[in-house]
């Protein structure tokens, strides 16, 4: 016999009526994904919805999915064949797929053996606490996938965060249509939040202990609302007590403003660290991407980075075998990448996405044993550029922010101001504290050192 409570109205309900109250939310891909779901969960507190802490303990399940890579749908295509005995062995069990993937493969999703009830868009959050109790009401799948030009969230503030740093998303969708990449479709078109809202955020999350947010965007140096515009934002948000430091990701070669440089490099609270995707070394390629710059103007721009920022790092992000990408093309990438010398690299195999203008218009030509092969060759040469880079910081003394434990017993684990994970002996500093270490060793991904 099921149990019974009284709900706020003092009526008694059984736990088969309140179990779909109780939520599960899995995340998979970027931090615009797990900002994403914190923003999930707050709209369902609100609603008096709860937050389980387990798959097996929860009445609905939430995948909030990524679609930039095969590898990603493979794994949530994996993830739904497991829960899919879940829902058998827990009958009632509400499923849904957000984000992302939803918008971009709603026709497969609603496949009468997915075990899928509701899907809803990057925009469809909101509705989300209605269509739980539809699904639970009718057993009838729900989706919901319309895009908005408006909607950025800004009336939802995520209560519940946890770690050292806030993830803060600034915009939303992408007007760039990189030929490559499904976020225009899944996600929209730009749109930017009121610069007072974001602050409004930034000071609750003060109020919580945070000292370090990274303000988010597909593309941030394209972020504009009545006279603000992305350095400005940096700049008042800078000024907010209790905030240390400010980071941000990700901008776009194409449009990298003068003044958002400057504040880069004046601001001792804007971080000496700055992610730029180059995607590819071929001009040829860069074009069939739409990625509107050339070698040349890359290269350029940072260089002009580093004259304009001592010490920045500088990180990327290489997509190796586009269609029809040639080996000497493949060797081009390699050379921009030894100029440029990142300090380190996001690489991936390219992968065909639905619905993109490179899907449509150009045939994944290349195998998959040669994507392997430049893949293998790009990650050896970038871990020596790293290792290279890395060496000169030995001697050096950077103030770590901690987040938590190293691998090692009694060692912690942190960043520095340029994004670099430190690690050093135990000191009894807690997440959110700054140490200073001096460097002593290095590897290609970590500095080593002991705290002065």
């Amino acid at each position: 016999m099921d149990k019974a409570t009284t709900n706020g109205n003092g009526q008694l309900v059984t736990d088969k009526q309140t179990r779909h109250k109780s939520v599960f939310v899995e995340t998979y891909g970027c931090q615009m994904n797990e900002y994403d779901s914190e923003i999930v969960r707050e709209i369902l507190r609100r609603n008096d919805f709860t937050l389980a802490e387990s798959v097996d303990s929860a009445g609905v399940i939430l995948l909030n999915t990524c679609a930039i890579r095969e590898g990603a749908h493979d794994k949530i295509r994996s993830r739904i064949g497991e829960l899919r005995h879940i829902k058998k062995q827990n009958k009632g069990t509400i499923l849904g797929v957000l984000g992302c993937m939803a918008q971009n493969l709603k026709k497969e999703l609603l496949e009468d053996n997915t075990g899928v009830d509701l899907i809803a868009g990057p925009d469809s959050y909101k509705a989300l606490p209605v269509m739980i109790d539809r699904v639970h009401n009718t057993g009838e799948r729900e989706f919901k996938l319309t895009l908005s030009e408006y909607e950025t969230y800004a009336d939802v503030f995520p209560t519940n965060r946890h770690g050292t740093n806030a993830w803060i998303a600034v915009m939303r969708g992408c007007d760039n249509y990189c030929t490559f990449c499904v976020v225009p479709m899944t996600r929209g078109r730009e749109r930017s939040r009121d610069p007072y809202n974001v602050i409004e955020e930034v000071k609750q999350l003060t109020g919580h202990g945070f000292k370090q947010v990274t303000l988010l965007g597909q593309n941030v140096n394209s972020y504009k609302f009545k006279g603000f515009d992305f350095a400005k934002l940096i700049t008042a948000v800078s000024r907010i007590d209790g905030i240390e430091r400010i980071r941000f990701t990700s901008p776009h070669p194409k449009d990298f403003p003068e003044s958002l440089l400057e504040v880069v490099a004046t601001n001792p609270k804007a971080c000496k660290h700055i992610h730029l995707p180059l995607q590819a070394g071929s001009n040829r390629v860069l074009d069939a991407m739409n990625r509107t710059y050339t070698r040349e103007y890359f290269v350029e721009l940072a260089e002009r980075m580093r004259a304009l920022i001592p010490g920045l790092v500088l990180t990327t992000d290489v997509i190796v075998g586009f269609p029809t990408e040639t080996e000497d093309e493949f060797q081009e990438t390699l050379a921009v990448m030894h100029e440029v010398k990142f300090d380190s690299a996001f690489m991936f195999k390219y992968s065909e996405r639905k619905e993109t203008m490179a899907s449509r218009t150009m045939p994944d030509d290349i195998s998959d044993e040669i994507k392997t092969d430049r893949i293998v060759r790009l990650v050896d040469q970038q871990r020596q550029i790293s290792y290279q880079r890395n060496q000169l910081h030995l001697g050096d003394t950077f103030n770590v922010m901690v987040e938590g434990y190293g691998k090692k017993p009694k060692q912690l684990l942190g960043r520095n101001d340029g994004n670099k994970i430190v690690v050093f002996p135990d000191t009894g500093a807690k997440p959110g504290d700054f140490v200073n270490v001096k460097i002593e060793e290095v590897t290609p991904n970590t500095l080593i050192g002991v705290a002065v």
